[in-house]
């Protein structure tokens, strides 16, 4: 149906070649003034070597678990993946998901843009709308210079062709563009059929556009898994394909070659692809899901409601595991029923919930299960955690903590250790780029 998207190997390996140094705030300071790769080839564990909290970590085996197992239910279904890299904007991660099959990588913005091209992404999906020139300036002599650059983004108005089209005047090759459906309570994109073929029909006029299809985000419609919200989402979906019908009947896709057809944030990905697997009628479509917090899932929201979280949608697959974790020190105990942990909004996601105290270490101690703890609300560098009757947590403890949306915590890591199965050797680490 399609072959992957490929990646720079050589950048990719050239982030090991970093020196460790200050910036990475959390990493042991015996590290310091080795690269990336150096210190990875350590084996450094956590608390014996020093590092200083709070910090993030991600868990291997959940990561590789995540990988194959998304890839593998995407090609049984014949859906290609376009994971979005806003959620960890990490090169490296990048060529894991595109050796596991990836058609290519999703991106939000011109700056993203300019990232995944610094690292060779061959395929780039932009869900959203680039209108500004001097980023269309820059991507049309990205793709005037580089043929194997495939490129695609959305548009949602008349008048977003029109200064696309302006911007690209003299570009050699034209940009792909997919007309984006939106809906009453969601963000951007076209609210009725009659503006989308008049955006359509712009787009293919346009000497510097070419139309491909049409896309959208399905996420922002709602958060709950009742039957009513999964409905409103196959509803949703159903009005992709419907754009698609009506494009091709006006003869606006005549150009397009394959047909692209996109959705699928990580929370209903499975009703985007029970739609856009339905009979096309002889259409060459390629389907394409942009799920990307599937790669580290979560502790919390995506546990909730996520297809493959702790209560499946799909059965006969293994659940996504929570890669990431956090780890802080008790630095206070003011009473028998508060804690307060040296980790705060600075350092850790909130926006879809408070992390989750998982377990406990004592003094050199290994790890136990900490359960009837909660985080009731953060500052910027402290979270307060509800102590029960009896609770074993003093001060000097450490305390694991589960993460809910992973978009909200990779960016305030620059450099994060990857860790084995004992939870606290560096196997590796992931270089961020916000």
């Amino acid at each position: 149906m399609f072959q992957a998207g490929t990646i720079d190997s050589a950048a990719v390996a050239a982030v090991r070649e970093e020196r460790v140094d200050w910036r990475f705030r959390s990493v042991a300071p015996s590290l310091s003034g080795l690269t990336i790769g150096e210190a990875a080839a350590r084996g450094a564990k956590l608390f014996e070597d020093g590092f200083l909290g709070p910090f993030v970590v991600l868990d291997e085996e959940a990561v590789e678990h995540n990988l194959r197992t998304m890839a593998a239910w995407c090609a049984e279904r014949g859906v290609a993946l376009a994971p979005h890299g806003k959620t960890t904007m990490a090169p490296q991660l990048f060529e894991r998901q595109l050796k596991h099959g990836s058609w290519g990588i999703t991106c939000a913005n011109a700056g993203h843009l300019r990232i995944y091209r610094a690292f060779g992404v061959s395929r780039i999906l932009l869900a959203n709308q680039l209108l500004d020139p001097s980023g269309l300036k820059w991507l049309a002599a990205e793709l005037d210079a580089d043929d194997d650059f495939e490129f695609v983004c959305w548009v949602d108005s008349v008048r977003g062709v029109e200064l696309m089209t302006e911007a690209l005047r003299g570009a050699r090759r034209k940009v792909d563009v997919l007309v984006e459906l939106g809906a009453e309570g969601g963000r951007t994109g076209v609210r009725d059929t009659e503006t989308a073929l008049a955006v359509a029909e712009a787009a293919h006029a346009s000497p510097a556009l070419r139309l491909r299809g049409s896309g959208g985000y399905e996420g922002a419609l709602s958060h709950h898994t009742d039957e009513k919200s999964l409905q409103l989402i196959s509803s949703y979906v159903d009005g992709l394909r419907e754009l698609v019908f009506a494009f091709h009947a006006k003869g606006l896709l005549d150009d397009a070659g394959q047909i692209i057809v996109t959705g699928g944030g990580s929370a209903y990905f499975d009703r985007v692809a029970d739609q856009l697997t339905k009979d096309w009628g002889g259409l060459d479509v390629l389907p394409i899901l942009r799920s990307g917090a599937y790669v580290t899932h979560d502790d919390g929201f995506y546990r909730v409601i996520s297809p493959l979280g702790e209560h499946p949608r799909i059965g006969g697959v293994a659940s996504f595991r929570s890669a990431l974790r956090a780890w802080a020190q008790v630095t206070s105990k003011p009473t028998d029923e508060l804690a307060l942990l040296t980790i705060g909004k600075r350092d850790a996601s909130f926006d879809e919930g408070m992390p989750e105290p998982r377990l406990i270490r004592k003094g050199d101690g290994p790890p136990s299960a900490l359960e009837g703890h909660s985080i009731q609300k953060m500052n910027d560098q402290h979270a307060f955690l509800t102590l029960p009757a009896s609770s074993p947590v003093e001060v000097g403890d450490w305390i694991a903590l589960g993460l809910s949306h992973p978009c909200t915590v990779f960016d305030k890591w620059p450099l994060i250790p990857v860790v084995g199965p004992d939870g606290e050797t560096v196997l590796d680490f992931v270089r961020t780029h916000f």
